[in-house]
């Protein structure tokens, strides 16, 4: 494991390197403490590279065993090898050679879970960002471009499987029990996207015939006896593939597509060409063990890394500076994907919670940077909400920009010129301007620039003149390394709202272009006055969440109020119920600090029940909207003087009266949503779950809740409401017989089942108040739990972090102090876990002053703390500069 260097990557620094090579040939001799790599390497001097520099290959606690050059031992003295870099000083002079290098490495001891290891017995690879070097020499850097053949050799008994990237060429038996097989990719890739698995598993298999007749062999491979949960799976690879056809014009292009599911796995999935390696939980469900939550983010995902085969892997990046263009843009891709597997609107508002809840304070605290980095320490620590949310927000703007004819144009353009190039974002914006003719040198700010935008709007009307006049200001407030911010090209969605409910028309507007709906904001301050407009609107801003920015309207409650009952666009629908909440929550907050009852207005409260039983609207979008904005969410509006205790009691305080008054209504609706039906994991049916689930959060806090959440949780015959009404028992009724018996069976039923165990975990680890630390103290020496595991420190130390705010913030700061133990000794194993969650106390100086000092002092600690890695060293520092 690397500890930190101090070196700081910059991406003005950025320089092609003296050296390709265009083709790596690779062969693996698996075992789990002395695995053997022969890699031989056409090197080639680029052009225009006068003389033979040195060549310098990236490595990291690498042993180096051989190394020949055109088939001739070198002389010690012609190279230098550290377990961290080879270099050869004095290269032939032709300018092409062969390098034949062979390392040794220990795929058993590797639990930093990057370049190769052993997961339940399964060889695995992760190579994203810089893990290839853990495996050879090289140079480990997105713009060498190369074409793998591999050759994997491995006991059968103990590996009867043998992948990797591309297509099958060759496979037979060897001596001794031992047998091989032959993987080419035809197509360059960068190191990062190598893969190979290697194991005893089982396998989902099926076919895809593409848009021009070729058929595609689709293989997905899990732990024997858990094949039935991949059918799912499978089935959303195959919508991705067709969408991907259909939408984007973009057909796969190898023989075979492969998906394979494993245990220990630093992040959600990898797109390695042709090999698709997920973690477990992105790809295992059925009704029994899958939420509906899980369903939906096993297709947003299978979706996500298929979709990087074109945007990601036939167009890689340059550099890790561009490491949005592969990623936002794709997660902009399984969004629309998604949306139209689903529900657009709902699926539209439940990005921009995300959005909202990880990339908005990353934007405003200590963490933030720009979507396109100018500098970093450890890549690891940038692949973040702001690269991948924010970066899919910014390609979404460019479609609103251009409009969809010229967005989809584009795209096929940034295909053609760019297919097997390492491309930046200039390349990206360049064929949008090409084909719209456009000027994007302001718009560009969106990748170049950090921080939240803000922007402020008042209006008024005119009766006598028929004027509906707009103010609109925009500003950037200043984010580290950058006090001083230019102005940003913000589209502005809008509809000016009549008095009945419908979009009015006006004759003409001033003061700003406006085009399609969309006011495009450019100077600091804009006047837009519109004309023919008899009666007072009530304005509609930002429709579909249009630009990623804070928006303050100087609008009454009943504007809102009416918005909420009427807005033709159904995110600003939601947007408008939401801010009342939220702005009511501020309120209830400010009072409990001040010793006082929080009072609430009788019409939020009735406006509530009204969109709860609309029936025009969808279960789904309902669900949403009866959903209080999160304690972390209030927190953010707040802003400083954080007082988590006050925000819970708020909270709960107007949980119960939106309860109180709506109970008859909230209780004939919630019996109604019970009719008997096979369970189905489509969007409609889990729309209705969804709805029915929050109305049983909100009637448990009345008196004689606690029994239905039992009845509810007894009755359940999906996981979806198994773990609702667990959530509702363990966090309002803790220490009720019910709550007790209800964990209890949940653990005996699912105790041999990790990923239900997490579920597990991750209730338990959010349960409100002081008592949390002892709880998730206790857990942590549960059977089930594994310090060594991501996915099980995730599920309780993570969700103990990000998502308990009483307790992971309690007042003596004993919630701190575990913290730091855990993420201290999750560092010796695994920096990059380690490092995510440190990013927990990102937001420590919005605490009210105790808590902020008990919060740096953590920080101090780990700090102090002699050799970090790199990984956990730079979010520390970051987060206290």
């Amino acid at each position: 494991m690397r500890t930190d260097t101090g070196q700081v990557f910059r991406l003005e620094d950025y320089r092609p390197s003296d050296y390709l090579i265009p083709s790596t040939g690779l062969t693996f001799r698996l075992s789990p403490d002395e695995t053997t790599v022969v890699a031989e390497l056409t090197v080639e001097r680029r052009n225009g590279v006068k003389g033979a520099p040195s060549l310098i290959l990236d490595g990291d606690g690498l042993v180096l065993r051989r190394i020949e050059i055109d088939g001739k031992t070198l002389e010690p003295s012609a190279y230098q090898a550290s377990a961290d870099q080879l270099v050869i000083a004095n290269p032939p002079a032709s300018g092409r050679f062969k390098l034949l290098l062979e390392t040794q490495i220990a795929p058993s001891k590797n639990e930093a879970l990057m370049g190769l290891y052993r997961s339940n017995g399964v060889y695995c690879t992760q190579c994203e960002a810089e893990g290839f070097r853990r495996i050879t020499y090289f140079l480990d850097r997105p713009d060498i471009l190369s074409v793998y053949t591999v050759r994997v050799e491995a006991r059968r008994d103990e590996a009867p499987l043998l992948l990797s990237n591309g297509n099958p060429i060759e496979s037979g038996d060897l001596e001794d029990g031992w047998h091989y097989a032959v993987w080419h990719d035809p197509f360059p890739k960068p190191s990062y996207l190598f893969a190979l698995v290697a194991g005893d598993l089982g396998r989902v298999g099926d076919s895809f015939v593409t848009a021009s007749g070729r058929s595609v062999e689709l293989g997905i491979y899990v732990e024997h006896g858990k094949e039935r949960l991949a059918t799912y799976a499978m089935d959303a690879l195959k919508r991705s593939m067709r969408w991907d056809e259909e939408v984007f014009g973009c057909e796969y292009d190898l023989d075979v597509f492969n998906i394979v599911a494993v245990s220990d796995f630093n992040m959600g999935a990898m797109e390695n060409k042709g090999l698709n390696i997920f973690n477990d939980k992105y790809v295992l469900a059925d009704e029994e063990t899958a939420t509906d939550t899980d369903f939906a983010n096993i297709e947003a995902i299978i979706a996500h890394e298929y979709f990087h085969n074109w945007t990601g892997n036939r167009i890689t990046c340059r550099d890790w500076f561009q490491l949005c263009l592969k990623e936002g843009l794709t997660v902009f891709r399984d969004h629309e994907f998604s949306a139209d597997q689903r529900s657009r609107a709902v699926k539209r508002i439940a990005e921009v919670r995300t959005l909202r809840a990880h990339q908005f304070p990353e934007d405003q605290g200590p963490l933030a940077h720009p979507v396109r980095p100018r500098r970093y320490r450890e890549i690891n620590n940038f692949y973040t909400a702001t690269v991948y949310e924010k970066g899919s927000e910014v390609v979404r703007m460019i479609r609103t920009i251009l409009g969809a004819k010229a967005f989809r144009e584009g795209m096929d353009l940034y295909f053609e010129r760019h297919d097997g190039d390492a491309a930046t974002i200039e390349d990206f914006l360049k064929v949008f301007e090409d084909v719209s003719g456009q000027d994007l040198s302001q718009f560009a700010l969106w990748y170049h620039q950090a921080g939240t935008p803000n922007v402020t709007v008042s209006g008024s009307h005119n009766a006598a003149s028929g004027e509906f006049t707009l103010e609109i200001e925009q500003s950037v407030p200043p984010t580290p390394s950058e006090s001083r911010k230019r102005l940003m090209h913000i589209p502005l969605a809008f509809g000016l709202v009549d008095p009945d409910g419908k979009d009015m028309a006006y004759a003409d507007v001033e003061g700003a272009d406006v085009a399609d709906g969309v006011i495009h904001l450019r100077k600091r301050r804009h006047v837009v006055k519109f004309s023919g407009i008899a009666e007072r609107p009530s304005v509609s801003l930002n429709r579909g969440f249009s630009a990623p920015i804070t928006l303050s309207v100087a609008q009454s409650a009943e504007d809102r109020a009416f918005l909420a009952r009427h807005d033709s666009d159904a995110f600003s629908r939601w947007q408008a119920f939401n801010t009342l909440l939220t702005e009511t929550l501020i309120t209830a907050f400010r009072s409990v600090l001040g010793g006082k009852a929080p009072d609430f207005s009788p019409e939020l409260l009735k406006l509530a029940g009204t969109i709860a039983t609309d029936e025009t609207l969808e279960p789904a979008f309902r669900a949403l909207a009866l959903m209080l904005p999160g304690e972390a969410d209030i927190a953010r509006e707040i802003g400083n003087n954080i007082d988590p205790d006050a925000l819970r009691a708020g909270r709960e305080a107007l949980t119960f009266a939106v309860a109180k008054t709506n109970r008859e209504a909230f209780s004939a609706l919630y019996a109604s949503l019970n009719a008997a039906r096979p369970f189905s994991p489509d969007a409609a049916s889990a729309g209705k779950r969804a709805l029915r689930n929050v109305l049983l959060d909100y009637l448990s806090a009345l008196p004689g809740g606690v029994g239905l959440a039992g009845d509810h949780f007894a009755a359940a015959t999906n996981m979806t409401d198994r773990a609702a009404a667990l959530s509702v028992l363990a966090h309002r009724h803790r220490g009720s017989q019910q709550a007790t018996d209800a964990l209890a069976s949940f653990e005996a039923r699912y105790c041999k089942d990790a990923l239900v165990m997490d579920k597990w975990f991750q209730i338990q680890a959010s349960t409100p108040g002081a008592e949390a630390v002892d709880i998730v103290r206790s857990l942590m020496e549960h059977p089930a739990f594994s310090i060594s595991n991501p996915n099980r420190v995730r599920s309780l130390i993570g969700t103990f972090a990000s998502a308990n705010q009483t307790g992971f913030h309690r007042a003596d700061g004993a919630g701190y102090q575990l913290f730091v133990d855990t993420v201290l000794a999750v560092e010796k194993r695994n920096p990059q876990v380690a490092a995510r969650l440190a990013t927990a106390l990102r937001s420590w100086r919005s605490l009210e002053p105790g808590r902020q000092a008990k919060a740096r002092e953590a920080l101090l600690t780990m700090s102090s703390t002699p050799n970090l890695s790199a990984d956990l060293r730079d979010i520390i520092e970051r987060t206290l500069a």
